[in-house]
């Protein structure tokens, strides 16, 4: 008897292995619906860059030393002494925006295919969960080099956190663990970061996983009218989307360390709480929540700015209940549609207006400063000095 087979028997022998293999046989050659594209590969694309972070991290962890006396030279130590540290360091720093990044996309095409119906309303809510884990993620990920970017990025990004209502000045304490950004900070940002964070979205992903295996992938019908996927229809998931996503999976590999090659992070000067760098401004995936907190001042414009803020990701995850309409496919769909575009729109201009709101740009030859409101005034070109000259 071979290896194999008596591994296999070893098993047989003590577990109800059959129920597994007709689990896994079913899931691997269940049909797909007909609509199914390149676009659905997303979630596929999220999960191994969850993945590649985790063992990213898990490395970094290795050397890294979180306090304000070691963290920033323990990021050097990495870059320039560890063997492929600054590889391995530059994979996560990339994977973390682009995994923001496939996320957002990921739900922009359950949105928009209206999947997140019923029987699936628990799906998109563990997925908007997972988006906003991910942003934190992202957040309290980026103080740790202990740098000036990051110190005075968390310093600005907490203070938005003392606006809160009613408990916003215990949030904002409870964040820097204490008054202004300190090593208090930054320990309670790593916890988050590398122990309670990875557990929570573990879970979530599994489940969500869980959940999308059980319901299986919508199709364009209307609520309740869904059917069956005859044999022979459809597209098989193993091979046919199985290859599809292997294949964006190698590409997204590929840009992940030519990015890391070409463009690298750096590691900018030490953490100096007695000095603030000019335009200090949060990650892409902030500035649209930044740019709009300006429009609000006072004590009350800040409250209503919150709020603004929170709104998107509140009707985000209980979008599924309100949107109690039967048809999905898109074309039948036009309100929520509109509103799916008008949110995008909306977010990717106010990011725009947050990149460029406080510098000068050059836009067909003449040049402009950018208030930080976003609103362009012209600058004067300055006059040429001509000397006379004497004959």
């Amino acid at each position: 008897m071979g290896l194999s087979r008596r591994i296999n028997s070893f098993f047989d022998d003590r577990f109800d292995t059959e129920t597994a293999r007709r689990f896994i046989d079913k899931q691997a050659h269940k049909r797909l619906p007909p609509h199914i594209s390149w676009f659905h590969v997303f979630g596929s694309l999220a999960l191994l860059l969850f993945v590649s972070q985790t063992i990213t991290g898990i490395l970094l962890l290795i050397y890294y030393r979180p306090t304000p006396e070691a963290a920033y030279s323990s990021i050097q130590y990495i870059t320039t002494e560890v063997h492929f540290g600054w590889l391995y360091r530059q994979i996560h720093a990339w994977g973390a925006t682009l995994m923001i990044l496939v996320v957002v996309l990921h739900m922009v095409r359950t949105y928009f295919s209206g999947a997140y119906k019923k029987p699936r309303e628990l799906t998109w809510v563990t997925g908007v969960l997972i988006f906003i884990l991910t942003i934190i993620f992202g957040f309290t990920g980026y103080l740790l080099p202990w740098n000036q970017i990051a110190f005075w990025a968390t310093t600005i990004g907490t203070e938005s956190a003392g606006k809160v209502p009613f408990i916003g000045e215990w949030l904002l304490y409870f964040l820097r663990g204490g008054e202004v950004v300190t090593g208090e900070t930054l320990s309670r940002f790593f916890v988050v970061h590398v122990i309670i964070l990875p557990w929570i979205l573990t879970g979530l992903i599994a489940v969500h996983l869980v959940l999308m295996r059980l319901s299986n992938l919508a199709t364009l019908e209307p609520v309740g009218e869904e059917k069956p996927i005859p044999p022979g229809h459809g597209i098989p998931f193993f091979p046919v989307h199985v290859a599809k996503e292997a294949v964006v999976a190698i590409l997204l590999l590929a840009g992940l360390v030519t990015l890391s090659i070409l463009s690298p992070w750096e590691i900018g000067e030490p953490a100096n709480p007695l000095v603030t760098p000019a335009h200090i401004k949060p990650e892409w995936y902030f500035l649209p929540s930044y740019q709009l907190l300006k429009y609000f001042e006072g004590p009350y414009g800040a409250v209503v700015g919150i709020v603004a803020c929170s709104l998107p990701f509140g009707l985000l995850l209980f979008w599924p209940f309100l949107d109690r309409g039967k048809e999905r496919h898109p074309r039948k769909r036009p309100w929520a549609v509109g509103i799916g575009l008008f949110g995008l729109m909306a977010a990717l201009f106010l990011g725009i207006l947050g990149h460029f709101s406080g510098t000068d740009v050059t836009l067909l030859g003449r040049r402009y400063h950018i208030d930080l409101l976003g609103r362009p005034e012209r600058l004067m070109d300055e006059p040429t000095s001509h000397n006379p000259v004497e004959h």
